[in-house]
């Protein structure tokens, strides 16, 4: 069986932040959107300009079909970018506005994961507090219509078909197990949250942080997820897991951000590119929120970008065992560059280092505890009914609560690189 699957908010305004390799062809280690700038026009070599004028004619005399102008040259500039790296991409007006809100933490949409399988699109899960939640959509049911147009299997076409903006209404027809007939739910979009962080405590002490993506929002929510922990258990935690498993990567300074939340100082990660804003440093200033209390991360093919921005942080500083899989191994940041004509440039414009100097690209990290076998996802935090605790579901949980519960019997001081001794 073979599932693609999205995240909305509207689940109809972008994946989150997920979506982006699918979208441009792998993890992003994104920086924000910088302000259009009109560039600098370079002469063109006049032996390629002719080259391109030739196989441009050339196309629009003879080829099969005829080709609109426009769309020719969109298929050019994609084809240019695209062959840069795996990474770089153009964007059009709709790719560049899903790719800007996957990055927010809330759009305007329906709240609802859904996944093409076995020929349909199907509910994964409503939201909490969303507009589908609120109408009684659920898990397992499979959309038939969306303003009495027919979806199939067409992933790409519900998505059109839920955008529009909040407060406008949209019409589902749902195919339900155990009902006869089709459904109805009339729904008003709303502006949804999308939180990228989950917490759980694991057992007294033991503190578990789920980070799915990184968004705007999602050093906020970790350091509300820690708040919570702590709450629930008398103010202290023991230790904590921190799971980036299957976490593509997101916005740069949202993984600066998390990584800087466990230390107390030092570089984070450098950058080297030719242009003054592609070489910068990163150092943590605000402190650790544990206080020292020993940190595990899960990690494993899946992790890239900025997450391996933070695992290869918390590793060279030796604040954090790393437990899993190889990552990804990204180890260059792109830019999103608005176009004057609409749509955007994602260009890879850096290369980054961990604090030890280190590049990952094409390499990854490889964790402290290296786990036997193929990668495998995150069981879900909540299991069904009776369902036994995450621990027991989660056999990479089970070895990182296993090593966190041996380095807080001996807890001490993390040794720390600081930026003099990383980059003399």
């Amino acid at each position: 069986m073979t599932t693609r699957s999205r995240t909305f908010g509207t689940l109809a305004a972008g994946a989150v932040l997920g979506f982006c390799g699918a979208l441009a062809g792998g993890a992003l280690a994104e920086r924000a959107p910088v302000i259009a700038q009109p560039a600098t026009r370079a002469a063109l070599p006049w032996e390629e300009a002719s080259l391109f004028a030739e196989v441009y004619e050339r196309i629009k005399r003879d080829y099969v079909d005829d080709i609109d102008d426009h769309a020719l040259m969109e298929k050019a500039v994609r084809g240019m970018v695209a062959a840069l790296d795996s990474h770089s991409a153009y964007l059009d007006s709709s790719e560049f506005e899903e790719i800007r809100l996957s990055t927010m933490g809330s759009y305007p949409g329906v709240g609802i994961e859904v996944a093409a399988e076995d020929g349909v699109v199907r509910i994964l899960k409503p939201l909490d507090g969303s507009p589908a939640q609120q109408a009684g959509l659920r898990a397992g049911d499979a959309i038939v219509q969306i303003d009495n147009h027919d979806i199939g299997a067409d992933l790409a076409g519900a998505i059109a078909h839920m955008r529009g903006p909040s407060g406008s209404r949209v019409k589902f027809t749902i195919r339900r197990d155990g009902t006869a007939g089709l459904l109805e739910f009339d729904l008003r979009r709303a502006e949804v949250e999308v939180h990228s962080v989950t917490q759980q405590t694991l057992e007294p002490g033991f503190g578990y942080v789920r980070i799915t993506t990184f968004t705007e929002t999602t050093a906020g929510e970790l350091r509300h997820a820690i708040i919570q922990l702590k709450r629930d258990n008398s103010g202290v935690l023991n230790g904590l897991i921190l799971d980036l498993r299957n976490n593509p990567g997101g916005v740069l300074e949202a993984g600066v951000a998390v990584a800087e939340d466990f230390l107390d100082g030092g570089v984070i990660v450098t950058a080297d590119g030719r242009t003054p804003e592609s070489r910068f440093r990163m150092d943590a200033v605000s402190g650790d929120l544990l206080h020292g209390a020993p940190l595990v991360l899960l990690v494993n093919g899946g992790s890239a970008s900025a997450s391996e921005i933070v695992a290869g942080a918390l590793k060279d500083h030796g604040r954090a065992l790393l437990v899993g899989h190889r990552t990804y191994g990204k180890g260059s940041v792109q830019t999103v560059m608005p176009l004057s004509r609409g749509g955007a440039l994602k260009l890879t414009t850096s290369r980054y280092f961990t604090p030890s100097g280190a590049s990952i690209q094409g390499k990854g990290l490889v964790p402290d505890i290296l786990e036997s076998g193929a990668d495998v996802a995150p069981a879900p935090l909540l299991g069904g009914r009776g369902s036994s605790p995450l621990a027991a579901r989660d056999k990479e949980v089970r070895t990182a609560l296993q090593a966190l519960r041996g380095e807080a019997s001996h807890a001490h001081p993390a040794p720390t690189l600081t930026a003099h001794n990383v980059f003399p």
